[in-house]
């Protein structure tokens, strides 16, 4: 009896080791930034933004729970898409649950900390408790922390929105619903007549870019790879012969 019992206090301590554990690993993955907000109090922040998904910001699924990012999570545009979780907790209006947002824009000037969100009104608002939005809005620069999270998009696949200016020469898309990571490192194309692929150049924004000598030949496929984790996944033909520039065409894959 007595060796029962003792095994099961053994048990029970093992298992209250492994609580604490991953209680201060959940803890202890947060890290320190500032952040501010832009736009409307209940808006999302600006009409589209720098990494160029345009009225999508304010739309499901970002549903205005975007940020523009400081330089050190803009990238230049390579991390628009990364998703983050924000929470602020010394303010009285702070909630100290995280909210989680989408990089969509840039924030160029915001470089008093090594980190920096300009959240959407919305995004910033979602941080208070019930009822104090408006008044943790009214503080200005405020203290966070945050971390990196996979971006999840239920019901989505990658979307690849075609840029205006392209041609038989020249094809540009913006890519955005991406699960996992969010951001890219690299795309590549493959053209309906080859088996080879070609590698696109990062354009701006969310917007990547090839340039060809002689005419591209439809349907494309394009191999994307994640810029954190060096996930790649193949959208294959999707976008098909006869495409048109400013239409916007739907894989069936996602991460």
């Amino acid at each position: 009896m007595a060796l029962v019992s003792q095994t099961s206090m053994a048990i029970l301590t093992l298992v209250a080791i492994f609580c604490l554990l991953n209680v201060a690993k959940s803890q202890s993955n947060w890290s320190p930034a500032g952040a501010t907000w832009y736009g409307s109090p209940n808006g999302a922040g600006s009409d589209g933004g720098a990494c160029g998904y345009g009225n999508a910001v304010g739309q499901v699924p970002f549903s205005s729970l975007v940020s523009a990012g400081g330089p050190s999570l803009y990238k230049s545009g390579i991390g628009c898409g990364a998703c983050y979780q924000v929470r602020c907790t010394e303010n009285t209006a702070c909630s100290g649950n995280p909210v989680t947002v989408v990089i969509t824009d840039e924030c160029s000037g915001c470089t008093s900390e090594a980190f920096h969100f300009d959240l959407s009104g919305t995004a910033f608002g979602a941080m208070a408790n019930s009822g104090q939005a408006n008044q943790l809005r009214n503080v200005g620069i405020l203290s966070i922390q945050y971390r990196r999270v996979d971006c999840n998009y239920p019901g989505r696949t990658i979307t690849f929105q075609v840029d205006s200016g392209s041609n038989a020469y020249y094809f540009a898309t913006l890519i955005k619903y991406i699960n996992g990571d969010g951001d890219l490192n690299a795309v590549e194309l493959k053209q309906g007549n080859s088996n080879t692929w070609s590698s696109m150049q990062h354009s701006w924004g969310a917007v990547w870019r090839i340039n060809s000598g002689s005419g591209l030949q439809p349907p494309f496929s394009i191999r994307i790879t994640t810029a954190e984790s060096g996930d790649t996944i193949v959208a294959n033909n999707v976008i098909p012969v006869g495409w048109q520039p400013g239409q916007t065409y739907t894989s069936t894959v996602n991460f």
